[in-house]
């Protein structure tokens, strides 16, 4: 960004003069981005759709905060920029990663190559030496974006058992009787899913976000400003432990009616409250601690004068060959990529599941459909969903396939979670595991073997991404998969199948092992004919 003036380098003059060919070049490099991250953007709207993600739309606003906030300190850029072109290098890395991602259908890859081809056009636009020094307001777009799916899951085990010890150690301290099963607080009168106690969680996000800003803002010594950034994890955890602990002592001492209302009204937003205040607190303590304390309306920097004379500074951006350059790959990327969903691939012949026997020996099978918004969410070409029962017996078996023709094209295997049971149900253990079956055409191959509880009921799932003749347990291998055998085999169809059965009382997680490899090698003789290999 520059100014054409003769008073350039003087700080009163911030306001240039309109560069209408830097203007364009910017604008056309911003739209021709839109084909290459779309499924990354749809991607952002939907998780900022969430209670963990609900702050999402603030990270933006919040970045160009900071960005403004560095250019009003900083001097006005040089006319001349000679180092442009480490920026077209840093380009050139995430159009790479995000044609990965949309070649493998994984859009959390897409949204941070987004931010690694904005950190691109800083550099493109300052120049490397300058545009090295504005890189934390992009860092800082990283909170608006969903954890990947298999960071989330073990982050979410992880903190829902650290914040449930606590929690029941909090009730013990206060004598009251607890025990911790699995993901059940029982509290005699009350029991307290997992699930339903660690909600004040999903507040983490934000509050990671919040004291990101906070230690930019603060001003102290670095030491302080860690501390203020590293403290939000361990804050949340442990504020959730003592709102269970909290839970725990109302329902001993006035029933489960009001402890039902104090959970709807301790929910995640006043724990949010509550670790923002401590926050503050921290960082007046701090202050305290320093040879000159200041009070906190002047240690964190909260000064917004001249952000708009600076934010005009855009209308005066330099045209320049990097630009152009920039543009015309963001540009090629996107057009190939749009080339590519056009093109075609093997269709498999195959019976649709409507035909699929609903009877296997003594197994009787009902079929279920899905509820409309699910069928939506799965994206699925066909799908099986079965249950079937043994005569005069309390196991079933419920088998679910999700078959897509084409996992190129918006479709496809989607993250572990979502192979599994929803409604309450939560994860207890999640493995691979091998499993032996008798089918030739299967033998020996890695399942994920899942523990999954709701309440006191528990179920065994088996699930795995079939993959042309391959079986998987990893849904970004598969997705792999699809790009490699997309070019070799010119195919990309594939399945999601699972396997449920219950954990009885009076049986072993063992008991249900031998259960699911029996109906497994009972029904996967007739999988080939829905599921080509």
């Amino acid at each position: 960004m520059s100014v054409t003036s003769d008073k350039l380098h003087q700080p009163t003059q911030i306001f240039p003069n309109l560069n209408i060919a830097g203007v364009f070049w910017f604008v056309v490099l911003i739209l021709s981005s839109i084909p290459v991250f779309w499924i990354g953007i749809l991607s952002l709207l939907k998780a900022w759709s969430t209670p963990e993600y609900s702050h999402g739309p603030l990270i933006p606003i919040i970045s160009l905060y900071l960005f403004l906030r560095e250019l009003r300190k900083a001097p006005l850029p040089d006319l001349t920029v000679r180092d442009r072109w480490p920026g077209i290098a840093v380009i050139l890395v995430a159009l790479a990663i995000a044609t990965l991602g949309n070649l493998t259908r994984i859009p959390d890859i897409v949204t941070y190559a987004m931010i690694i081809w904005a950190g691109g056009v800083v550099l493109v636009v300052f120049g490397w030496k300058r545009g090295r020094t504005h890189q934390l307001p992009v860092v800082h777009l990283v909170f608006m974006l969903p954890l990947p799916q298999f960071l989330y899951w073990k982050m979410t085990i992880l903190l829902q058992y650290i914040s449930s010890e606590l929690g029941v150690w909090f009730v013990s301290l206060a004598g009251v009787s607890v025990f911790l099963e699995g993901n059940i607080i029982d509290l005699g009168v009350y029991k307290l899913q997992v699930a339903e106690a660690c909600s004040g969680l999903r507040y983490l996000f934000p509050i990671l976000s919040f004291s990101y800003l906070f230690a930019i803002l603060y001003r102290g010594p670095i030491w302080h400003k860690a501390v203020l950034l590293l403290s939000a994890a361990p804050l949340t955890v442990v504020m959730n432990s003592v709102r269970i602990g909290i839970i725990g002592v109302v329902v001993d001492r006035y029933g489960i009616e009001q402890a039902e209302g104090f959970l709807h009204f301790f929910q995640g937003w006043v724990i949010f409250v509550i670790c923002i205040l401590i926050l503050f607190l921290m960082a007046i303590v701090l202050q305290r601690m320093t040879r000159d304390p200041k009070p906190l309306s002047e240690a964190i920097d909260l000064d917004t004068q001249g952000f708009g004379s600076v934010a005009g500074r855009f209308f005066g951006i330099q045209p320049s060959m990097a630009m152009a350059t920039a543009t015309a790959l963001t540009m090629a990327v996107s057009v190939g990529w749009m080339t590519l969903q056009g093109s075609e691939t093997i269709k498999m012949d195959r019976e649709p599941f409507t035909l699929f026997p609903r009877q296997f020996d003594d197994w009787s099978g009902t079929s279920e459909r899905l509820e409309p918004e699910v069928e939506q969410v799965l994206g699925a070409s066909d799908y099986l969903n079965i249950t079937y029962v043994a005569p005069r017996s309390p196991d079933f078996v419920n088998m679910f396939v999700a078959f897509y023709d084409k996992q190129t094209e918006g479709s496809g295997i989607h993250s572990p979670e979502v192979c599994l049971p929803v409604g309450g149900w939560e994860v207890f253990s999640l493995e691979p595991t091998k499993v032996t079956t008798n089918v030739p055409a299967y033998g020996s191959f890695n399942v994920n073997r899942a523990v999954i509880q709701k309440e006191m009921n528990k179920q065994l799932v088996y699930y795995w991404f079939e993959q042309r003749g391959k079986r998987q347990t990893n849904d970004f291998t598969a997705k792999i998969g699809v790009v490699i055998d997309s070019i070799t085999m010119g195919r990309t169809d594939g399945a999601l199948v699972r396997y449920v059965t219950p954990i009885r009382a009076d049986e072993t997680e063992a008991d249900a092992d031998a259960r699911l490899i029996d109906f497994m090698n009972t029904s996967l003789p007739r999988m080939p004919r829905f599921v080509p290999l």
